[in-house]
């Protein structure tokens, strides 16, 4: 089975060798027999195994089993007829075949090649050859790679372009079985076969996936697969079922989708997926051809297109109306995320993740370009039929669609299509091969032109005004372009030149598929039917616009709408065909397009265009007819001839003739001299030139050539000359010829004696004949030549006559040089005349330097006046005498004063004196203020007032108010301008200057001029002033006094506030009346309000008739509101009828009330309100109570049954006991909370209160309401006096324990308790809860009261447990007392960390000495650290001299550091440090002894603290043989290396590297080179500066050895160990030295010294007797277990 490329037909080859043609909706159309490759063997010899179509869809290759390949025409409808266009004969069966390319068939062979077939060529040809059947063939997407599968499970690709993958080629894959479905899909290669495996290869070979169905009994083996178009999913054929994956981008894997399962369906033997993905075709082993639609989603845009996504990267586009379909695909296999048709729906617009699509729906051209998503802000264009505009952030980018590469992208602000205009090969021309051109915005005025083809920029124009809108021609040549002064400018790109071709254009365009331009200057219409002669164009009258160009039918029209119609102007066609057929080269259409013509201007215009291009393609009888059509006889003649040559020689155009005659006619001779003389033809090229009269070349070409004629040709040319009257060319011949006297008769013969002068000049030899010169200067006089004259009579030294010749001449530069030589007096008067004379020539700024020479001032003024050399004249005047130049400077004046620069001006009429002039200069100017400044300098204040208020009047008079105002304010008199403005009644300037100048009256003159207006009855001008001066209420009167009703409620509407416009309703319906009242405030919506406004004025009858018209329901509240208001009035009898009127009997009774009229109020609440009677009663009862009659009023309220009232009265007199009783008789259920309130009262009242509380629970208690009483007592507050509250709370307890429940005992005594230790009654309060068996509430209570024994003792009497509990609390109370020593003797450990915290580190030490060793020592270490801390290393020291130390790991840190802070505390080494070092050697003896016994024998830190023993032996050892002198050294040959050395590490530590070090010095030693440097130098600087001298003056000494001495191992005699051995010996106890000989040994291993220094060492003790050093003795004996018994030897 295979589907055409186009996806128009499907074909279906079945088992009996016929090929079934489909269309795309599965009906049969067409079919055809297949053939063997010989008759022979009959119809039935071969099966077919492979099918394809041709890229074009017009061609069916089949290949078949009897080794050969047919390839069948079926042409591109159907029913056309089949023919076998192609075969391929093979040598075994063709197995497999595909069609990837034009001219290209890929097959495999069952030998196991797999060849190539071309088409164009006929000939097969092998690609690659294996040795295995070949089972299945595949291409890639794009058809540029090939995959084969073989019988032995091989997989071999091949590419014919890899498209820049770089993938390998040849054998990719060994697959475990033959893998007959293969599949080649965009990220990798799917292959299965009959091990019903599924296994997909990355692009390498690598296995990416497997998917095993061999467990699987369903499943059967896979016989063919098909990847989609788009690569993105792959379907397999088996046995009923069709297994389906798809790529997951996300992922990068297949996934299995649910496979299609169909019973019955048997064997899968071919798939075939139709080339736009939507439909998938298979076809099974019973001849069932079943289709399935493949799609993702369908959706509907617009009801007019259906998108199917039938991949994630391809959509089919279909037209609902038209049917027609569009595949949009991305070629990167992005997926397509949203389509848009836009563009009058004809341009597609889809997004993927990196890339834009877009397309052209009526041509089906695509286009994919790489696009970074910008967040949807694109903007697009789709004027262009060929290029789309995309414009995003200031960019604008082209793409031409059917073209994957973006075509061009320029930065531009301007997105309106009409400021771009793109051409895209619209009309090809002869030599163009792509023609791309865009021309668009810079800027508003510089337009720029690429050529999109090539990339570069080839024209920009920068404009005067700003751009509007812009075309080029369709071919790109020219650029039309108007600016906003709608001047229309052409511009010819080859040439860059600019035309303004119309100055005022409303419309223009170009003609589509032409150069003619039409455009409209207001009521013509303007054509240019030839645009390359702008200037000849043809105007028509119209009456209406032009709105736009119609082309078709073979006529050209313009429509114009003129008023409601449209009317059509037809263009001359045959004149815009012309300009086409020119553009396309066909000249003889053109010629016979203006054969029909008549001639015209415009004609002729195009006859000469024609007549040049057909010269330039040399189409000579074109040139000939056009010539003959314009009138050129000469050159049609020449022309005719010319054709005539050109057809009788066989070269035709070529002929050299020819060529040298076209030459001619191009007047380009010396191109025709070379292409006769190329051919050797000397004599026709002199006769060209002698034909043309041109002898010099003529003569020229003769010399070179050596012609014989050349004396003749030069003796013809000169008697030609002379018949032809030639003479002045006659005496330049004689003159070349060297003949000078002939040369200059001829040239006097001709009239030409400057020629003849000239000669005489350049030959001395002529000079010196007189006769000729005198000859020569008469002619040159008479010619009136004077200067040349002038010149010769110079030269033959007459000066005289030459300066007055020259004079003649006016050559005045050569007069005033030969002046300045011959007659030096002449100079000055030469120089006037030279100024006169430029004058006259009106070169006047030439003339002033001339007069300046000359001294002639004035003149020199008035040149540079009459030049306009305003700076020159100023410069001249400042030179001149004041009364010459004071007239000159007010024109100058006046210049500076038309040009504005009034600065100037004003100095210069200053000069000139004309101060006056300056101020009305300023004054005309407008600038007042510089006039008035000027004016006060110069005048008296007076007259200057005078003057401008003069000047004012004169101005207020010509009606320049303006400037009149201008002139009063500037001399301070404003309030002449305030009546100026007045007396016009021009209000508003005049309240303008009032504003200014007189703001506080602003109001008043707003106020004034609305009743003067008002009075004018200019109403409306009032009512602004009135407003202005906020005097609204004026203006609502004024419009009332005028019965302008309407305009008073506006007025009162916008300015009066929220109520003045209801007022002035009110007032206007009031002023109506009746009905039309009504009816205006119902208008108004203002009937309710109106009513309430009149009740509120008292105007009761008004109200009541508004109300009876319009509002009765209203009625009744009148009535209430008369009835108020009488009662205000003291009417209370006819208020009493209103009240009730108003159906509101209650006020009046209230009336009644409020006077005391109680037996009115009584009257009127039974008669007509009977619930009010109550309230008279409780009325009257308030007055008995005001009275203070209580009894009466209890009865009144006891009357009106409210008890409450009179309970609360009798609480707010303070007359609780008749409240309690009124509350106990009528009340029960609110006694109780009566009585809180009382007691809250009680205590507020403080003690007075308390003793009335007291007083209460006293009644109480005796009454036996002990539960109440108890309440009562407990509320007793602290009121001053304590023993007062006391004895209530106990009372209150001791009631609570006899009488109540012990629940509620228990209560109080807790409530109780705390009060009393509260106020200090700690006692008191344990007794309590002792009482109730509280133990430790009473336990609390006395640790509260610190009273330690009772609470110790009620412990241990009533409960043990407490014990502990009471002695915590005691220890807390001494710790926080700081009672230490009390502490003590109940807590050890809390004391001694007690002492820590307060820094009491003796006692601590001194309390824990008598502790445990273990206790002791944690404290030492504590205070160790302590020390340490505060930089107190040496007590530290002593602390564990005096303790001991202990071989506690803890403890180390401490150890080291006091060792590290000895060995680095300065000043150390000297003999008074002995006892410090002593005390580090004892203790880190001690810590040594002890680690021998502990668990850190032998471990890394026993090393280590022997190791810190050992330095602090040799320091304290060190120390104290520097108190004895007779063991000094003197070794400065040592002390100077390591001084130096010292000083080497101190510039490291400067440097912070060692990298400087020089370890020479110390070659063979055990001293390290590397040390971990210091942050910062131990010694202080002037101890560095005085070893640093020490090594200086040392260095100076010769004598010096400065090496480190060595001995018999060759080592350094310090160093234990040898270099050359690696042998390590003893150190010395007393020098550290090794022990090589003589050695003392002690008792302990390893301990030695060396015997003569022992020796040494023991007899300075025993002459010194240095206690010290008997002590270091001391210790070695100690240490190393006693000393030797050694004889002391001298030998």
């Amino acid at each position: 089975m295979a589907w055409s490329q186009n996806n128009a037909k499907f074909a279906v080859c079945t088992v009996d060798r016929v090929v079934l043609l489909y269309d795309e909706h599965g009906e049969r159309r067409d079919k055809f027999s297949t053939k063997p490759a010989d008759m022979k063997y009959g119809r039935k010899s071969y099966m077919v195994k492979g099918m394809a179509f041709s890229p074009d869809s017009t061609k069916i290759a089949i290949g078949q089993t009897d080794n050969i390949i047919y390839v069948y025409k079926i042409g591109e409808d159907w029913g056309d007829k089949k023919v076998i266009c192609n075969k391929f004969i093979q040598t075994s069966a063709v197995t497999c075949l595909q069609w990837p390319a034009e001219y290209i068939i890929v097959f495999g062979l069952a030998e196991g090649k797999v060849r190539l077939a071309n088409t164009k060529t006929n000939k097969s040809s092998t690609i690659y050859g294996t040795d295995s059947y070949v089972v299945s063939l595949t291409t890639n997407c794009s058809g540029k790679g090939i995959l084969s599968g073989h019988a032995d499970g091989t997989i071999v690709r091949y590419f014919f372009d890899d498209e820049g993958s770089g993938e390998s080629q040849g054998k990719l894959v060994n697959h475990p079985c033959p893998p007959y479905a293969l599949a080649w899909a965009t990220n990798s290669i799917v292959a299965a076969g009959c091990d019903r495996r599924i296994v997909a290869y990355g692009k390498e070979g690598h296995v990416l996936q497997t998917f095993d169905y061999s467990r699987d009994p369903q499943e059967r083996e896979f016989t063919t697969a098909v990847a989609s178009p788009g690569g993105q999913s792959v379907v397999l054929g088996s046995y009923d079922r069709l297994r389906v994956l798809n790529w997951s981008p996300r992922r990068s894997i297949w996934e299995e989708a649910k496979p299609k399962e169909i019973a019955n369906l048997y064997t899968v033997t071919a798939l075939a997926w139709k080339r736009d993905g939507s439909r998938l075709c298979a076809g099974t082993l019973c001849g069932g051809v079943e289709q399935f639609d493949c799609c993702l989603r369908r959706s509907i845009y617009k009801n007019k297109f259906e998108l199917t996504y039938v991949g994630p990267s391809q959509v089919i586009v279909k037209n609902l109306s038209s049917g027609t379909r569009v595949v949009l695909k991305s070629h990167y296999g992005y997926e397509v995320e949203e389509v848009k048709i836009l563009g009058k729906e004809r341009y597609l617009v889809a997004h993927t993740s990196d890339t834009l699509l877009l397309g052209d729906l009526n041509t089906n051209r695509l286009s994919e370009v790489a696009w970074q998503g910008s967040g949807g802000n694109e903007k697009y264009f789709f004027e262009n039929e060929n290029v789309c505009m995309i414009f995003n952030a200031g960019e604008l980018t082209l793409v031409e669609y059917g073209s994957n590469d973006t075509l061009g992208s320029v930065r531009t602000e301007f997105m309106n299509p009409h400021l771009i205009s793109v051409r895209i090969n619209e009309r090809r021309q002869r030599g163009m091969e792509d023609n791309k051109k865009l021309a668009y915005l810079v800027d508003i005025k510089t337009i720029a032109i690429v050529d999109l083809s090539c990339g570069y920029n080839i024209g920009t124009i920068s404009h005067e005004s700003r751009v509007d809108w812009l075309e080029l021609n369709e071919t790109g040549h020219k650029l039309l372009f108007r600016d906003r002064k709608l001047r229309l400018h052409l511009y010819d790109i080859e040439s860059c030149s600019k035309t303004m071709i119309l100055n005022f254009c409303s419309y223009v365009q170009w003609v589509p598929g032409s150069d003619v331009l039409v455009a409209q200057n207001r009521n013509s219409l303007c054509v240019w039917y030839n645009i390359d002669a702008p200037e000849r164009v043809t105007m028509s009258s119209i009456k209406g616009d032009v709105v736009g160009l119609e082309r078709g039918g073979g006529k050209t029209e313009v429509m114009v709408t003129e008023g409601v119609s449209t009317v059509a102007y037809t263009l001359d066609e045959g004149l815009i065909e012309f300009g086409t057929a020119i553009d396309d080269g066909n000249y003889t259409r053109a010629t016979a397009f203006l054969e029909t013509l008549e001639m015209t201007p415009e004609t002729e215009a195009m006859w000469k265009t024609l007549s040049k291009l057909a010269l330039e393609a040399r189409q000579l009888h074109i040139a000939e007819r056009c010539f003959s059509a314009l009138g050129h006889v000469a050159k049609a003649r020449f022309l005719h001839e010319t054709n005539e040559i050109a057809d009788q020689g066989g070269e035709g155009t070529d002929f050299y003739q020819v060529r040298a005659r076209l030459a001619m006619l191009e007047k380009n001779y010396k191109l025709a001299e070379m292409i006769f003389l190329e051919q050797n033809a000397v004599e026709e090229a002199m006769d060209m030139y002698q034909q043309l009269h041109r002898w010099d070349e003529c003569i020229a070409v003769a010399e070179a050539k050596g012609h014989p004629a050349l004396e003749k040709l030069r003796r013809g040319y000169y008697q030609w000359l002379m018949d032809t009257q030639q003479e002045e060319r006659a005496g330049e011949l004689q003159e070349s010829q060297g003949d000078g006297l002939a040369a200059i008769s001829l040239y006097l013969k001709a009239g030409l004696p400057a020629k003849a002068a000239r000669l005489v000049l350049t030959r001395e030899e002529l000079l010196a004949n007189t006769e000729l010169v005198e000859h020569i200067t008469s002619a040159l006089i008479k010619g009136e030549l004077y200067e040349r004259a002038g010149d010769l009579f110079e030269k033959i030294r007459n000066p005289q006559r030459a300066l007055e010749c020259y004079c003649k001449g006016s050559a005045f530069m050569k007069a005033v040089e030969l002046a300045r030589l011959a007659f030096p007096v002449e100079v000055v008067r030469l120089e006037e005349a030279w100024g006169d004379h430029l004058v006259q020539q009106k070169q006047l700024d030439a003339a002033i330097n001339h007069y300046i020479e000359a001294r002639c001032s004035i003149k020199a003024i008035e040149a540079a006046l009459g030049a306009r050399q305003w700076k020159k004249a100023i410069y001249i005047l400042d030179l001149q005498d004041r009364n010459i130049a004071s007239k000159y400077y007010p024109r100058v004046a006046q210049h500076y004063a038309s040009l504005q620069e009034y600065e100037i001006a004003e100095e210069l009429y200053t000069k000139g004196e004309r101060t006056k002039d300056a101020i009305d200069m300023y004054t005309q100017a407008g600038r007042w203020e510089q006039a008035h400044k000027l004016a006060m300098k110069c005048m008296r204040p007076e007259d200057v007032s005078v003057l401008y208020i003069t000047q004012a009047q004169e101005m207020e008079k010509q009606g320049k108010y303006r400037e009149a105002e201008r002139l009063y304010v500037t001399v301070e008199e404003p309030d002449l301008a305030i009546t100026m403005f007045k007396k016009h009644k021009l209000y508003d300037d005049m309240i303008r200057l009032v504003g200014k100048h007189h703001p506080d009256l602003l109001s008043d003159t707003h106020l004034h001029l609305g009743k003067e207006l008002e009075a004018d009855g200019r109403l409306q001008e009032a009512e602004y002033h009135y407003l202005e001066a906020q005097e609204w209420k004026a203006t609502v009167n004024m419009y009332r006094s005028n019965g302008l009703w309407e305009e008073a409620y506006r007025v009162a509407k916008a300015h009066g506030g929220a109520n003045a416009h209801k007022h002035v309703a009110y007032l206007w319906a009031k002023s109506l009346g009746g009905e039309a009242a009504v009816r205006l405030l119902n208008k108004l919506g203002l009937l309710e309000a109106a009513i309430d406004h009149a009740a509120d004025n008292c105007s009761f009858e008004f109200a009541f008739e508004l109300s009876r018209l319009a509002l009765k329901h209203k009625t009744p509240e009148i009535h209430l509101r008369y009835a108020m208001y009488l009662e205000d009035e003291g009417k209370f009898e006819e208020a009493e009828a209103e009240f009730i009127r108003a159906g509101k009997p209650k006020e009046a009774v209230l009336m009644f009330v409020h006077n005391q009229d109680w037996e009115a109020a009584q009257r009127v609440a039974e008669a007509h309100d009977p619930d009010s009677v109550a309230e008279v009663l409780v009325g009257q009862a308030r007055g008995a109570l005001e009275e203070k009659d209580f009894q009466k009023a209890e009865g009144l309220l006891l009357r009106a049954q409210r008890p409450g009232l009179a309970l609360n009265y009798y609480k707010e007199a303070g007359l609780w006991s008749d409240a309690l009783r009124i509350c106990k008789d009528y009340m029960p259920g609110q006694l109780e909370a009566l009585q809180e309130e009382y007691e809250r009262e009680a205590t507020k009242k403080g003690a007075r209160g308390m003793e009335g509380l007291v007083e209460q629970a006293r009644q109480w208690e005796q009454a036996g309401e002990y539960s109440r009483a108890v309440d009562c007592y407990l509320k007793v507050r602290d009121s001053g006096s304590s023993s007062l509250v006391e004895k209530c709370w106990m009372k209150a307890a001791e009631l609570s324990i006899k009488f109540l429940p012990p629940q509620r005992s228990l209560e109080v005594v807790r409530a109780v308790g705390p009060q009393l230790i509260a106020i200090g009654k700690h006692s008191a309060a344990a007794e309590l809860y002792l009482n109730l068996d509280l133990v430790k509430e009473a336990i609390d209570a006395f640790i509260e009261g610190e009273e330690w024994n009772k609470a110790k003792r009620v412990a241990k009497e009533l409960d043990p447990r407490y014990e502990d509990y009471v002695d915590q609390h005691y220890k807390e109370f001494l710790k926080n007392q700081g009672k230490v020593d009390s502490l003590v003797g109940v807590d050890v450990m809390a004391a001694l960390d007690l002492y820590v915290e307060q820094g009491q580190w003796d006692k601590c030490i001194e309390t824990a000495t008598k502790q445990n060793y273990k206790i002791l020592h944690k404290y030492v270490a504590l205070y160790a650290t302590h020390l340490i801390r505060e930089g107190g290393c040496a007590q530290a020291l002593a602390l564990y001299v005096q303790h001991g130390a202990p071989a506690n790991p803890q403890n180390f840190n401490i150890y080291k550091r006091i060792f590290t802070d000895m060995v680095s505390s300065p000043g150390t080494n000297c003999a008074e440090a002995y006892h410090g070092w002593a005390d580090l050697r004892d203790v880190l003896f001690n810590l040594c002894e002890n680690l021998v016994k502990s668990s850190e024998a032998n471990s890394p830190s026993h090393e280590e603290f022997e190791t810190m023993l050992l330095i602090a032996h040799y320091y304290a050892t060190r120390s104290a043989a520097q108190s004895i002198k007779q063991l000094a050294v003197g070794w400065e040959n040592m002390a100077f290396i390591f001084l130096n050395r010292f000083l080497d590490l101190t510039d490291a530590i400067e440097e912070g590297t060692l990298d400087a070090l020089d370890h020479s010095d110390f070659q063979d030693t055990d001293i390290p080179f590397e040390v971990p440097l210091p942050a910062k130098q131990h010694i202080p600087e002037a101890q560095r500066e005085e070893v640093r001298d020490w090594v200086l003056t040392v260095s100076m000494d010769q004598r010096l050895e400065q090496v480190l001495p060595r001995d018999e191992r060759g080592a350094y005699e310090a160093s234990l160990l040898a270099a050359s051995t690696g042998v390590r010996a003893l150190p010395c106890l007393i020098t550290g030295y090794p022990i090589l000989r003589n050695k003392i040994e002690f008792k302990r291993p390893g301990k030695a010294a060396n015997k003569d220094n022992w020796n040494k060492f023991l007899m300075a003790i025993k002459t010194s007797h240095s206690p010290v050093c008997q002590d270091v003795l001391k210790f070695i004996s100690q240490w190393c277990g006693g000393l030797p018994s050694t004889s002391f030897s001298f030998q």
